[in-house]
C-alpha cells in the first residue's frame, strides 16, 4: 500500500468516555489525557498513527472535551490535521461514530480506535487485509490472551471471517479479543442506530451477515481502564 493511500485515510479517534473507573488516579481529567511520563495517552496514539502514515484525525470528544481541544487544537505540533466531532450527551462508542460521519465526507472506509488502549499494529498490513477481502463491511484488529475473563471474545473461521461474538464470562480462559482497531466501509453507518449505541453490542453483531473479517496481531497491548492497567502501561510505553 503506498504511503498517499494511508495519507488518504482518516482515522476517528473515540476519547469521549467518561473514565470513571480511573478516576481514583487521573483526577479532572479525560482518560485519554492520563499521563504516560511526559505525554498523555492520547498523544502517544497520535504519534503511532502518524509514524505510519496518518495524518487526518477526527476525534469524538465528549466528557471534558475542552482539554483535549485545547492540547492538540488543529494539529499542526504534530504534522497531522485534527477536526473535532463533540457529542452533547453521551452517544457510545457506535453513536460517537454515527455522529462524526459529516466529518468523513465520501470517503470509501476509515479508520476507528477506541482512544483508552493501545496495540502494535501495521495499519498498512490492516487495511491491505480489509481491502483483500471483497465482501467485508469491516474488519477488527484482534489478539490472541492467555486469559481472556476481562474481555468478550471473538469467533472466526480460518480465513478469519468473524461468525460471532461471546459475552465476557469471567473465566481465566483464551481467547481472540477484540484490539479496539477497525476499518469501516461507509455502509457501516446503516446499520448504527440513532441515539447512543455501542458498536460492540449493538453494531457488531448487526454486521455479521454483511460480513466482518479479523486480522489477529501479535504485539503488545494495553488499555488503560482501570488503575492496575494504568499502573501497567506506565512501565509498558515507558
Amino acid at each position: 500500500m503506498t504511503v498517499s493511500a494511508i495519507q488518504d485515510i482518516k482515522a476517528v479517534i473515540l476519547v469521549g468516555g467518561l473514565g470513571t473507573r480511573l478516576r481514583s488516579v487521573v483526577t479532572s481529567k479525560p482518560k485519554v489525557m492520563a499521563p504516560i511520563g511526559e505525554r498523555s495517552f492520547l498523544e502517544l496514539l497520535v504519534r503511532q498513527l502518524r509514524s505510519q502514515g496518518i495524518r487526518r484525525f477526527v476525534f469524538c470528544t465528549g466528557y471534558l472535551a475542552d482539554q483535549i481541544e485545547s492540547k492538540f487544537g488543529d494539529g499542526k505540533g504534530w504534522d497531522v490535521s485534527i477536526e473535532y466531532s463533540k457529542e452533547e450527551i453521551p452517544l457510545g462508542t457506535g453513536g460517537a461514530v454515527k455522529l462524526a460521519r459529516r466529518y468523513l465526507g465520501d470517503a470509501p472506509e476509515f479508520l476507528v480506535l477506541n482512544g483508552d488502549s493501545f496495540l502494535e499494529i501495521d495499519l498498512p498490513s490492516l487495511l491491505a487485509f480489509h481491502r483483500q477481502h471483497e465482501g467485508a463491511i469491516a474488519t477488527m484488529a484482534v489478539l490472541r490472551v492467555e486469559s481472556a475473563s476481562r474481555y468478550g471474545t471473538v469467533d472466526a473461521d480460518a480465513n478469519g471471517k468473524v461468525t460471532g461474538f461471546a459475552e465476557k464470562t469471567g473465566r481465566e480462559v483464551p481467547g481472540l479479543i477484540n484490539g479496539g482497531i477497525y476499518v469501516f466501509n461507509q455502509a457501516v453507518m446503516q446499520h448504527i442506530p440513532e441515539g447512543p449505541a455501542s458498536l460492540e453490542r449493538d453494531v457488531f453483531p448487526r454486521l455479521l451477515d454483511q460480513g466482518v473479517y479479523a486480522q489477529e496481531q501479535h504485539g503488545k497491548f494495553i488499555d488503560i481502564g482501570t488503575p492496575a492497567d494504568y499502573a501497567r502501561a506506565q512501565e509498558m510505553l515507558r
